[in-house]
């Protein structure tokens, strides 16, 4: 199994930390983000790691090296401008099968086996992983109509599904992007689904979290202490 991961981003709003180290190389614990999720996918049955790099490549270049270390093999595809989420997937060569493509910075206990499997039981072009985001709104929200109050409605929460940043997509979704020009990853769906190409949802009710604020960061590192082998089950053996 084929996976690529996203490292390329200058991550502005973890600075100044992201100013002399990409924001996946950055520790939860005794390793770096991106480390966690290397031996998770290993620990998924993937072989093969195409990083996408850009800002700081080098620091990412000299720390992951070939991937033995992780039992992965890695090599690196580079981006000379941002072309955003989606963007640098067209730069990758040798997608000729099924691949993976998530964010670096994630700390998951997402299943990757069981979203590849469930991907191609649906015979999709693409799949994204969803993850329940719960919203309280700390304030009375007032809902009307030609200036009618309907209801009133005092600090509710809503609950919305998310996207995880984890894809699995099949090559012909490479047509839709034009090679070397900049695209997100939510551009690239609404153009597959413009097309009437099929697109799946993996729901996912583990464990998620975006690195990218300084709130979440400090959680990241809390919680991973916590809960580490829930996040590396591999060191259970």
């Amino acid at each position: 199994m084929r996976a690529v991961i996203l490292a390329g981003g200058k991550g502005t709003r973890l600075a100044p930390y992201t100013t002399v180290l990409p924001k996946p190389l950055m520790p939860i614990g005794d390793m770096p983000i991106l480390e966690v999720v290397l031996r998770q996918l290993a620990h998924h049955g993937f072989k093969d790691v195409t990083l996408a790099v850009g800002h700081l490549a080098e620091l990412l270049m000299a720390y992951c090296g070939d991937g033995e270390k992780f039992g992965l093999t890695i090599d690196y595809s580079r981006e000379e401008e941002p072309l955003g989420t989606a963007g640098p997937i067209s730069l990758v060569p040798n997608l000729n099968g099924t691949f993976l493509v998530m964010n670096g910075d994630l700390l998951s206990t997402l299943d990757y086996s069981a979203m590849w499997k469930y991907h191609k039981e649906r015979g999709a072009v693409a799949t994204l992983a969803s993850y329940r985001r719960d919203i309280k709104i700390d304030l009375g929200v007032v809902e009307s109509e030609d200036g009618w109050v309907k209801d009133y409605i005092e600090k509710p929460t809503y609950h919305y599904a998310v996207s995880t940043g984890i894809y699995i997509f099949e090559p012909a979704i490479l047509k839709y992007i034009e090679r070397g020009k900049r695209l997100d990853l939510p551009e690239l769906v609404l153009r597959l689904l413009k097309e009437n190409q099929k697109v799946n949802v993996y729901n996912f009710d583990g464990y998620w979290l975006d690195i990218g604020r300084h709130d979440d960061y400090e959680t990241a590192m809390r919680e991973f202490a916590e809960r580490r082998l829930e996040f590396l089950p591999s060191e259970a053996r």
